[in-house]
Protein backbone atom coordinates (compact mmCIF):
# COMPACT_ATOMS: atom_id res chain seq x y z
CA UNK A 1 0.00 0.00 0.00
CA UNK A 2 1.01 3.62 -0.25
CA UNK A 3 2.72 5.08 2.74
CA UNK A 4 2.16 8.58 4.09
CA UNK A 5 2.52 11.38 1.58
CA UNK A 6 3.87 14.78 2.65
CA UNK A 7 1.01 17.26 2.96
CA UNK A 8 1.54 20.68 1.45
CA UNK A 9 0.06 23.51 3.46
CA UNK A 10 -3.63 24.16 2.87
CA UNK A 11 -5.80 26.80 4.46
CA UNK A 12 -8.21 26.13 7.28
CA UNK A 13 -11.07 26.96 4.92
CA UNK A 14 -10.12 24.03 2.70
CA UNK A 15 -7.76 23.24 -0.16
CA UNK A 16 -9.48 25.78 -2.38
CA UNK A 17 -9.75 28.48 0.26
CA UNK A 18 -13.48 27.90 0.58
CA UNK A 19 -15.52 26.26 3.27
CA UNK A 20 -15.36 22.47 3.08
CA UNK A 21 -18.39 20.89 1.48
CA UNK A 22 -19.66 17.39 2.14
CA UNK A 23 -21.54 16.25 -0.99
CA UNK A 24 -24.97 14.91 -0.08
CA UNK A 25 -24.65 12.11 -2.61
CA UNK A 26 -21.49 10.85 -0.92
CA UNK A 27 -23.18 10.68 2.47
CA UNK A 28 -25.53 8.09 1.03
CA UNK A 29 -24.38 4.51 0.48
CA UNK A 30 -25.34 2.09 -2.21
CA UNK A 31 -25.21 -1.27 -0.48
CA UNK A 32 -26.80 -3.06 -3.42
CA UNK A 33 -23.92 -2.19 -5.73
CA UNK A 34 -20.47 -3.66 -5.71
CA UNK A 35 -17.30 -3.13 -7.62
CA UNK A 36 -17.22 -6.59 -9.17
CA UNK A 37 -13.80 -7.44 -10.57
CA UNK A 38 -13.20 -4.14 -12.34
CA UNK A 39 -11.45 -2.41 -9.45
CA UNK A 40 -9.78 -4.81 -7.06
CA UNK A 41 -8.44 -3.50 -3.78
CA UNK A 42 -4.84 -3.70 -4.94
CA UNK A 43 -5.32 -0.87 -7.43
CA UNK A 44 -3.52 2.35 -6.56
CA UNK A 45 -5.26 5.52 -7.66
CA UNK A 46 -4.16 9.14 -7.58
CA UNK A 47 -6.68 11.71 -8.80
CA UNK A 48 -5.50 14.86 -10.57
CA UNK A 49 -7.84 17.83 -10.35
CA UNK A 50 -7.64 21.50 -11.26
CA UNK A 51 -9.35 24.04 -13.45
CA UNK A 52 -9.16 24.28 -17.24
CA UNK A 53 -5.68 25.40 -18.26
CA UNK A 54 -4.03 24.46 -14.97
CA UNK A 55 -1.53 22.20 -16.74
CA UNK A 56 -2.80 18.83 -15.48
CA UNK A 57 -2.12 16.92 -18.69
CA UNK A 58 1.44 18.22 -19.01
CA UNK A 59 2.26 17.19 -15.45
CA UNK A 60 0.51 13.83 -15.78
CA UNK A 61 2.68 12.93 -18.75
CA UNK A 62 5.81 13.56 -16.68
CA UNK A 63 4.43 11.76 -13.63
CA UNK A 64 3.42 8.62 -15.52
CA UNK A 65 6.83 8.42 -17.18
CA UNK A 66 8.84 8.71 -13.95
CA UNK A 67 6.57 7.08 -11.37
CA UNK A 68 5.13 4.22 -13.41
CA UNK A 69 1.47 5.21 -13.32
CA UNK A 70 -0.91 4.49 -16.16
CA UNK A 71 -2.29 7.91 -17.08
CA UNK A 72 -6.02 7.95 -17.74
CA UNK A 73 -7.35 11.31 -18.87
CA UNK A 74 -11.12 11.58 -18.66
CA UNK A 75 -10.95 14.37 -21.24
CA UNK A 76 -8.89 12.31 -23.68
CA UNK A 77 -11.18 9.31 -23.31
CA UNK A 78 -14.20 11.51 -24.01
CA UNK A 79 -12.48 13.10 -27.02
CA UNK A 80 -11.70 9.68 -28.48
CA UNK A 81 -15.35 8.77 -28.12
CA UNK A 82 -16.28 11.98 -29.96
CA UNK A 83 -13.87 11.08 -32.75
CA UNK A 84 -15.37 7.60 -33.02
CA UNK A 85 -18.57 9.12 -34.36
CA UNK A 86 -20.79 7.14 -31.99
CA UNK A 87 -24.10 8.47 -30.72
CA UNK A 88 -22.55 8.96 -27.30
CA UNK A 89 -19.67 10.75 -28.98
CA UNK A 90 -22.06 13.19 -30.66
CA UNK A 91 -23.72 13.90 -27.33
CA UNK A 92 -20.33 14.45 -25.68
CA UNK A 93 -19.34 16.84 -28.49
CA UNK A 94 -22.47 18.92 -28.00
CA UNK A 95 -22.02 19.08 -24.23
CA UNK A 96 -18.38 20.17 -24.60
CA UNK A 97 -19.39 22.96 -26.99
CA UNK A 98 -21.66 24.28 -24.27
CA UNK A 99 -19.02 23.89 -21.56
CA UNK A 100 -21.15 21.33 -19.72
CA UNK A 101 -20.11 18.11 -17.98
CA UNK A 102 -20.73 14.65 -19.40
CA UNK A 103 -23.02 12.26 -17.45
CA UNK A 104 -21.19 10.10 -14.90
CA UNK A 105 -22.28 6.78 -16.39
CA UNK A 106 -20.50 7.56 -19.66
CA UNK A 107 -17.27 8.68 -17.98
CA UNK A 108 -17.27 5.64 -15.68
CA UNK A 109 -17.82 3.25 -18.55
CA UNK A 110 -14.88 4.70 -20.47
CA UNK A 111 -12.64 4.63 -17.39
CA UNK A 112 -13.56 1.03 -16.59
CA UNK A 113 -12.81 -0.03 -20.16
CA UNK A 114 -9.43 1.73 -20.06
CA UNK A 115 -8.51 0.17 -16.71
CA UNK A 116 -9.48 -3.25 -18.01
CA UNK A 117 -7.20 -2.82 -21.02
CA UNK A 118 -4.25 -1.66 -18.94
CA UNK A 119 -1.69 -4.07 -17.53
CA UNK A 120 -0.91 -1.59 -14.76
CA UNK A 121 -2.42 -1.50 -11.29
CA UNK A 122 -1.32 2.08 -10.64
CA UNK A 123 -3.57 4.73 -12.14
CA UNK A 124 -3.22 8.47 -12.43
CA UNK A 125 -6.78 9.61 -13.21
CA UNK A 126 -6.84 13.09 -14.68
CA UNK A 127 -9.99 15.23 -14.61
CA UNK A 128 -12.20 12.90 -12.59
CA UNK A 129 -14.29 13.11 -10.44
CA UNK A 130 -15.49 16.49 -11.68
CA UNK A 131 -18.73 16.79 -9.71
CA UNK A 132 -20.61 15.25 -6.78
CA UNK A 133 -22.34 12.74 -9.05
CA UNK A 134 -18.93 11.54 -10.33
CA UNK A 135 -17.69 11.37 -6.75
CA UNK A 136 -20.64 9.31 -5.54
CA UNK A 137 -20.26 6.93 -8.48
CA UNK A 138 -16.51 6.56 -7.90
CA UNK A 139 -17.00 5.73 -4.22
CA UNK A 140 -20.19 3.68 -4.38
CA UNK A 141 -19.95 1.93 -7.76
CA UNK A 142 -16.28 1.83 -8.74
CA UNK A 143 -15.24 1.56 -5.06
CA UNK A 144 -12.27 3.84 -5.63
CA UNK A 145 -10.61 5.34 -2.58
CA UNK A 146 -7.75 7.47 -3.91
CA UNK A 147 -4.43 7.42 -2.14
CA UNK A 148 -4.04 11.13 -2.89
CA UNK A 149 -5.60 13.96 -4.86
CA UNK A 150 -3.19 16.28 -6.66
CA UNK A 151 -4.87 19.69 -6.85
CA UNK A 152 -3.31 22.05 -9.41
CA UNK A 153 -4.28 25.51 -8.20
CA UNK A 154 -4.45 28.18 -10.92
CA UNK A 155 -6.31 31.50 -11.02
CA UNK A 156 -9.11 32.10 -13.49
CA UNK A 157 -7.13 34.92 -15.09
CA UNK A 158 -4.12 32.70 -15.78
CA UNK A 159 -6.32 29.83 -16.93
CA UNK A 160 -8.08 32.12 -19.40
CA UNK A 161 -4.77 33.47 -20.71
CA UNK A 162 -3.36 29.98 -21.24
CA UNK A 163 -6.45 28.61 -22.94
CA UNK A 164 -6.85 31.55 -25.30
CA UNK A 165 -3.16 31.46 -26.26
CA UNK A 166 -3.35 27.73 -26.99
CA UNK A 167 -5.18 28.43 -30.25
CA UNK A 168 -5.68 24.78 -31.13
CA UNK A 169 -8.92 25.43 -32.95
CA UNK A 170 -10.89 23.37 -30.47
CA UNK A 171 -14.62 23.94 -30.13
CA UNK A 172 -14.15 24.55 -26.39
CA UNK A 173 -11.31 27.09 -26.72
CA UNK A 174 -13.29 30.27 -27.38
CA UNK A 175 -13.69 32.94 -24.68
CA UNK A 176 -17.39 32.33 -24.00
CA UNK A 177 -17.02 28.58 -23.64
CA UNK A 178 -13.91 28.95 -21.49
CA UNK A 179 -15.86 31.22 -19.14
CA UNK A 180 -18.57 28.56 -18.94
CA UNK A 181 -15.99 25.86 -18.22
CA UNK A 182 -14.44 27.94 -15.44
CA UNK A 183 -17.87 28.57 -13.94
CA UNK A 184 -18.72 24.84 -14.07
CA UNK A 185 -15.37 24.04 -12.43
CA UNK A 186 -15.96 26.54 -9.62
CA UNK A 187 -19.51 25.41 -8.94
CA UNK A 188 -19.14 21.65 -9.38
CA UNK A 189 -15.50 20.53 -9.08
CA UNK A 190 -14.31 22.79 -6.27
CA UNK A 191 -16.73 21.11 -3.78
CA UNK A 192 -15.21 17.74 -4.74
CA UNK A 193 -11.72 19.05 -3.97
CA UNK A 194 -12.94 20.41 -0.65
CA UNK A 195 -14.54 17.04 0.17
CA UNK A 196 -11.26 15.20 -0.38
CA UNK A 197 -9.41 17.87 1.57
CA UNK A 198 -11.67 17.10 4.54
CA UNK A 199 -10.48 13.49 4.19
CA UNK A 200 -6.81 14.54 4.27
CA UNK A 201 -6.25 13.44 0.67
CA UNK A 202 -5.52 16.75 -1.08
CA UNK A 203 -1.99 17.84 -2.02
CA UNK A 204 -2.17 21.43 -3.25
CA UNK A 205 0.25 22.48 -5.99
CA UNK A 206 0.81 26.08 -7.14
CA UNK A 207 0.26 25.57 -10.88
CA UNK A 208 1.00 29.14 -12.01
CA UNK A 209 4.76 28.62 -11.90
CA UNK A 210 6.94 27.32 -14.79
CA UNK A 211 6.40 23.68 -15.70
CA UNK A 212 9.61 22.37 -14.14
CA UNK A 213 9.01 24.22 -10.87
CA UNK A 214 5.51 22.75 -10.70
CA UNK A 215 6.87 19.29 -11.37
CA UNK A 216 9.47 19.66 -8.63
CA UNK A 217 6.62 20.15 -6.15
CA UNK A 218 4.78 17.18 -7.63
CA UNK A 219 7.84 14.97 -7.20
CA UNK A 220 8.15 16.00 -3.55
CA UNK A 221 4.58 14.87 -3.00
CA UNK A 222 4.82 11.61 -4.92
CA UNK A 223 8.21 10.67 -3.46
CA UNK A 224 6.33 9.27 -0.47
CA UNK A 225 4.75 6.55 -2.58
CA UNK A 226 6.12 3.12 -1.77
CA UNK A 227 7.28 0.98 -4.68
CA UNK A 228 7.83 3.79 -7.18
CA UNK A 229 7.78 2.51 -10.73
CA UNK A 230 6.33 -0.86 -9.82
Amino acid sequence: MIVGLPMEAVGEAGATGRENVMPEEVKQTNSDQDAGEDHPNEYRVVYVLGGPGSGKSTQCSKISSEFGFSHLSAGDLLQKEVESGSEEGKMIRDLKKEGKLVPSEIVIKLLQQAMHRSESKKFLIDGFPRNKENLAAAENIMKIKPDAVLFFDCSEQESMRRLLSRNQGRADDNAETIQNRLKVYSELTVPVIDYYNSKGKVRKIDAERPIEEVYKSVKEVLSGIEGKGQ
